[in-house]
């Protein structure tokens, strides 16, 4: 009997993702059996919601129906597919957002599941275990988002309310002479305690467009990407390669359609810094993150 295809949705700043993915053996020698989520579909719209927050405070009617469609149309491709949708989550924009309850029921009536809205601590948890149940404990994980990060070592997690999408609407697509005295105030209030000289995996919009460029992909891939390392080296001749093109090209790039291409230099600076501060000189790629989470957690 093949095994039973469950759903989630991940609704944030920049994007929505739909996974559809199944429980199957984990494919490990002298391991004790167990099972791990095995991604079969994953659908990804751009929203960008967090525009709003960062302009108004609240999500706009506009932005509101074009949330909707995309959820719509989850809903039927979910409905299409005989597929049960186990959970919907929403992250920083709604965190912030002053009209939550107006999005949350256009939202119902959408997609059928009122989403709930995550804590970043929630959502740094719930991204670690994504992530650990593939590559094992003793690592840190960052989630680059549109508008916030997350960060766990699994014993601890926090969020800084900073993503790409946050940054290109305060700095443009190329941060200049600002980004030092930003990053510095930014890092006031963070502790990085227990995180130091630890494997770290790179989840998120930011980290798969990265490996996508780096590795010439012209399609997503996850088998290709998963577990991916790099260096700091790397990470600064991709962002040279993409800083040196004109828009219209750097879109052309792969995994930087749909609106990436605008915000994906400010996420590469924004991992570089962070970087330096957990003081490691290579990081690995995870197509895992919060939609996983949620179903590790049902």
């Amino acid at each position: 009997m093949a095994n039973k295809l469950l759903a989630t949705v991940d609704i944030g700043s920049h994007s929505c993702i739909l996974l559809i993915a199944a429980f199957e053996p984990a494919e490990a020698e002298g391991v004790e059996p167990r099972k791990v989520l095995v991604p079969k579909l994953q659908k990804v719209e751009i929203c960008r919601l967090g525009e709003d927050i960062y302009d108004s405070g609240r999500i706009s009617e506009e932005k509101i129906q074009d949330l909707c469609r995309i959820m719509t149309k989850f809903r039927m491709d979910l409905h299409a597919l005989g597929v049960e949708l186990k959970a919907a989550a929403m992250t920083e924009a709604m965190r912030r957002a002053e009209n939550q309850e107006e999005v949350l029921d256009a939202v119902e009536k959408a997609l059928w599941m009122r989403p709930r809205i995550i804590s970043g601590e929630e959502e740094a948890a719930l991204t670690y275990r994504s992530v650990k149940e593939w590559h094992g404990e003793g690592i840190v994980t960052i989630d680059i988002g549109g508008g916030s990060t997350e960060i766990s070592n699994g014993a601890t997690g926090f969020s800084i309310p900073v993503g790409a999408l946050k940054m290109f609407k305060a700095m443009g697509p190329i941060p200049g002479p600002e980004y030092k005295k930003f990053v510095k105030e930014t890092f006031k209030e963070v502790s990085f305690k227990g995180m130091t000289k630890k494997p770290v995996y790179l989840i998120g919009g930011t980290g798969t467009a990265l490996a996508m460029v780096f590795k010439n992909l012209s399609q997503f891939d996850y088998k290709a990407i998963e577990g991916l390392e790099m260096s700091i080296a790397d990470l600064e001749a991709v962002t040279t390669r993409i800083s040196n093109l004109s828009k219209e090209l750097r879109a052309m790039l792969p995994g930087l359609e749909n609106g990436r291409s605008d915000v994906i230099i400010c996420g590469l600076f924004w991992l570089r810094s962070l970087l330096e501060k957990l003081r490691v000189e290579t990081f690995r790629i995870s197509t895992a993150g919060l939609r996983f989470g949620l179903l590790y957690e049902n």
